[in-house]
């Protein structure tokens, strides 16, 4: 199984999220980069994009947000927007890196009904900082209306422990994001704070993925931090 979890959310608008078996994703933590790029290239293969490509950030846990018009070099953001910029384009099919971290995928529509899709990494920086509402603003000023999410597996508030003093300051910022973990000592809930800001922005959750370190078949950086990285991804197609 390559996809965790895999739907047409619009007509010719798919999103997904990989797991184990479609294997690490990321360059960035110690794999073969060969093997790597290979198993993205099984990955497009997997999802039909023909000769394209997913396009991949380098992801610094900020709020930084890029339009994608072509493929290419990915970009330095933790969100990527992208739509059709002529008659004969389409959007860049995109993905987010996560292992514990809530991948966002984003679907809109623009005054024509044409898609415009955004895909986020919202970690703990990223969450505090406002990376979602970044992009919800970015697919907005592209011309998006009626905007959905969906967001993929992520360690729950229940087993996100951390420093009291963390937990307050993150809270400061995104309320809905204090948690206590199973066993009481503070946590943060980070999919509850990315809902928060979602429903600030009048944007519908469609689906909420489950805890990564509770799910031995998604890769999780508590669990063990030498570790893989699966992905969310949104493309276009016929």
């Amino acid at each position: 199984m390559v996809f965790w979890w895999r739907n047409e959310v619009l007509p010719g608008v798919s999103v997904a999220f990989t797991d184990r078996d479609a294997g690490n994703l990321a360059l960035h933590v110690g794999d073969n980069p060969g093997e790597v790029l290979d198993r993205r290239i099984r990955l497009d293969q997997a999802a039909g994009l023909g000769v394209g490509h997913f396009q991949y950030m380098d992801q610094v846990h900020g709020n930084t947000v890029e339009f994608i018009e072509v493929h290419g070099q990915g970009p330095t953001a933790d969100a990527m927007v992208s739509r059709a910029t002529s008659v004969h384009a389409a959007p860049q099919p995109l993905a987010v890196m996560v292992a514990d971290c809530v991948p966002v995928i984003l679907v809109g529509v623009d005054d024509g009904n044409q898609p415009i899709i955004a895909a986020a990494h919202a970690g703990r920086p990223g969450v505090a900082s406002g990376v979602i509402p970044a992009t919800v603003a970015e697919m907005r000023r592209r011309g998006a209306a009626d905007i959905r999410a969906w967001l993929g597996p992520s360690i729950c508030g229940s087993c996100y422990e951390v420093p009291a003093e963390l937990r307050a300051s993150v809270a400061a910022e995104v309320p809905a994001a204090w948690a206590s973990t199973s066993w009481g000592t503070p946590a943060l809930d980070l999919p509850a704070g990315v809902r928060s800001q979602l429903a600030a922005e009048d944007v519908a959750v469609e689906y909420s993925g489950e805890c990564t370190l509770e799910n031995d078949s998604l890769f999780s950086y508590r669990r063990d931090n030498r570790t893989g990285r699966f992905a969310g991804l949104v493309w276009t197609h016929d």
